[in-house]
């Protein structure tokens, strides 16, 4: 049999949507632009998003990943991840006399705006979300006195509040939906005038693809779904397909951390992929698949995505600024990018 054919009755089922959300997109693609705009090293505080091959791909084109906004060295660029940062940081940046570059997702920064408005009424919130992740860190800094982690239901026991009639729930952006739904559940139990945020804090691209995997997960016994370990969303799909029905689900960065054991007796594999996930690791996965007996695809279609979003404010401005001294100064001080040409002030991204 030769490497691309189908095995009778074996199939892949292939989830859609998968792999990179509008936040993500947006993310990676301002590394590129400020790589090109203002040459090497651009630092970036935190993995830009939460993927090994896209951290390592921008390492090799001169981004410089820190954990501490101490480590850039002043004069220089630093840029947030996708995962938002709390006010503090853009303190510490305007502090080490650093340019910032903002690539928080527009939907961690509308669930920041609900926190300081929540806040600003004195309501106690409860950030449902996953302690340590770098989203909860940040969100949670917007105010640090009204906000208190809920870690799934089991940790509704403890929660006290100030006043029950002043309680409001926020989320992380990338949370189990159902699990989520649940620990709410057990939250209005405890404080029934408890307030939902606005709209839906866990968003659009989570959700679908743990939409996607729901239905692939009742056909397919193996689920093999493509991202990193440090990533929340990525992690949910994996649970997410088991107990939709799946017999095994797994994580992988690669291909060839995918276990031929994995595949014995089974006739349906479903492939997914996290939000930062780029879709040639899902190729890769699919022509290992191929070769053993997997060559049949089915597209398991649980939504549409057209979003997008546009570059963080900083870059967009610089790129027309870089235009206009092009043509004005045609080589002159004004073009240099570690100067004051159109860089952001340090305060501007707050």
């Amino acid at each position: 049999m030769g490497p691309m054919t189908a095995s009778p009755g074996r199939r892949v089922l292939l989830a859609a949507p998968r792999g990179y959300c509008a936040g993500v997109d947006r993310a990676v693609i301002a590394v590129e632009k400020a790589l090109e705009q203002y040459g090497a090293p651009v630092y970036v505080r935190h993995e830009i998003v939460h993927n090994k091959y896209v951290v390592q791909t921008l390492e090799r084109k001169g981004a410089v990943f820190v954990e501490r906004t101490e480590e850039v060295p002043p004069g220089n660029i630093v840029m947030f991840s996708a995962h938002g940062v709390a006010p503090v940081v853009h303190e510490e940046a305007a502090r080490g006399r650093l340019a910032t570059i903002d690539a928080t997702c527009p939907l961690v920064t509308k669930v920041h705006k609900e926190a300081v408005r929540f806040a600003n009424d004195d309501f106690d919130i409860l950030l449902i979300g996953h302690e340590g992740h770098e989203e909860v860190i940040g969100t949670s800094g917007e105010a640090p006195d009204h906000i208190q982690l809920v870690d799934g239901p089991e940790d509704v026991a403890k929660v006290e509040v100030r006043d029950p009639s002043k309680v409001v729930w926020l989320s992380q952006t990338t949370l189990s939906v159902d699990e989520t739904m649940e620990t709410v559940d057990a939250l209005k139990e405890k404080f029934p005038q408890l307030i939902s945020p606005p709209s839906d804090d866990i968003c659009y691209a989570t959700q679908n693809r743990q939409l996607a995997v729901k239905q692939m997960g009742a056909e397919a016994e193996l689920v093999i779904v493509v991202g990193s370990r440090n990533s929340s969303n990525s992690k949910r799909l994996v649970e997410v397909a088991k107990l939709a029905g799946a017999r095994a689900a797994y994580l992988v960065d690669f291909a060839d951390e995918i276990d031929e054991a994995w595949l014995e007796g089974v006739t349906t594999v479903g492939v997914t992929s996290g939000a930062s996930v780029p879709e040639i690791l899902v190729e890769q996965v699919l022509e290992f698949l191929a070769a053993r007996g997997y060559g049949d695809v089915e597209i398991v279609k649980a939504a549409e995505e057209s979003i997008t979003f546009s570059l963080p404010k900083e870059l967009r401005r610089d790129l027309r600024a870089e235009a206009a001294t092009l043509v004005a100064e045609r080589g002159g001080a004004g073009v240099d990018a570690r100067g004051s040409a159109g860089v952001a002030e340090p305060n501007s991204a707050q």
